[in-house]
């Protein structure tokens, strides 16, 4: 199962979360103050790539965002 970044909508705490990819848009249980008010964030994810003779970079996708 993949991890999740959160936010409460409660009192604002961030805080991650493993959960299965059909409950991943559920709001989710903040563990600081217990609100089920909580929404998934958009994260920027790293990949792993080769260029030239093997040397290795990681680089950072960028995240998508609202149109407009």
């Amino acid at each position: 199962m993949p991890i999740y970044e959160y936010v409460c909508g409660g009192c604002g705490h961030p805080f991650e979360k493993r959960v299965s990819f059909s409950e991943a848009d559920a709001p989710q249980t903040c563990p600081e103050c217990g609100s089920e008010r909580s929404k998934k964030k958009i994260s920027l994810v790293a990949r792993h790539s080769t260029a030239g003779r093997g040397a290795t970079t990681l680089s950072s996708g960028a995240a998508c965002a609202p149109a407009g």
